[in-house]
């Protein structure tokens, strides 16, 4: 009797072993590299963040994460290419705001929001109003002067037809009652190598990009899209300052495709709220004007579809709703 409860004892110790521990194969992941996907150019405003996060998540997993960069048609050549791939966590996605924009602004985007499998958000950043030196003018006041005294001569570059530089920029223009002409470009560093030299004079930028040239001299911020004004840039007033009702931001996550495993969700989300966690990458981060932040899957989603929401009726409203 005795060695009956005995093996008893031991056989229900090893079925709830068997229920707390991962299921065959689990605990496997990764075998193998994983890539992180950025639709954006190299040395922008996502790529940098990426590279960081991608450089510590790597280590935390023991496997590299290799970002790769695919700048082309506003983000989604990336999350095609990221959700034409197997389910499996290998194919990870710098997730943005503009996958929402772009869900709104095309027709035939050729995925859905629901096709996404957010993991947690790893950061939330402002837009500034960058001007060239070329253009007469230190605030927001002064440049709707100038633009108004000076019809069609200010160009402003733009990531795409239907970004996010190109929905603020049409919102600034209606608020300030000015005319500008729209230069599509590739990606954000494009737009400075114009934007530096005067080629266009424009630029509704995150602030990442365009902090270093603002400390240097060689370009003016008229103002940023927060609330209060950024640590990283106490001089630049908020627009709210100059008067004009004008709150903005974007943000940056890590998402993969719909039917990865959820152990693989768990595990990425929890190294990410980690890194995010890092003094060295709020340091980084807030450096660049931006505001570290993580989150569950779940709040992710629910960021996802609050900036699709709050985008269609811009999109409507100018008409940028188009074929692809």
């Amino acid at each position: 009797m005795q060695r009956f409860a005995k093996s008893l004892v031991c056989a229900l110790a090893a079925v709830a072993a068997l229920a707390h521990s991962p299921a065959a194969g689990e605990d496997a992941y990764p075998t193998r590299p994983i890539r992180l996907v950025v639709g954006f150019a190299a040395g922008g405003s996502t790529d940098i963040p990426a590279r960081y996060v991608a450089d510590k998540l790597g280590a935390l997993l023991g496997q590299r994460v290799i970002v790769e960069n695919k700048p082309a048609a506003a983000g989604m050549v990336a999350t095609r290419d990221v959700l034409a791939q197997p389910r499996d966590g290998y194919n990870l996605l710098l997730c943005t705001h503009f996958e929402s924009i772009n869900s709104a602004v095309y027709r035939n985007v050729g995925f859905q929001l629901a096709d996404l499998a957010p993991i947690s958000l790893i950061s939330k950043y402002y837009y500034g109003l960058a001007l060239s030196n070329a253009v007469p003018a230190d605030d927001f006041g002064s440049f709707v002067r100038y633009a108004k005294a000076h019809p069609g001569e200010i160009s402003y570059g733009t990531i795409g037809s239907g970004s996010a530089q190109e929905i603020f920029a049409r919102q600034l223009e209606r608020l300030a009652g000015i005319t500008m002409t729209k230069v599509p470009y590739r990606g954000g560093a494009p737009a400075m190598q114009d934007l530096l030299p005067g080629r266009i004079q424009f630029f509704v930028s995150p602030m990442l990009s365009i902090i270093p040239y603002h400390q240097q001299k060689q370009l003016k911020i008229l103002g940023v899209s927060s609330a209060e004004r950024l640590a990283a840039v106490a001089d630049v007033p908020t627009l709210r300052e100059q008067g004009v009702d004008f709150v903005r931001f974007g943000w940056l996550g890590v998402c993969a495709g719909k039917g990865t495993p959820p152990h693989i969700i768990e595990l990425i989300n929890r190294h990410l709220v980690t890194i995010v966690a890092s003094p060295d990458y709020r340091a980084m981060t807030e450096k660049a004007g931006s505001v570290p932040a993580s989150s569950t899957p779940e709040e992710l989603r629910k960021v996802i579809e609050q900036t699709r929401t709050e985008v269609e009726s811009t999109i409507q409203e100018f008409g940028l709703q188009q074929d692809q």
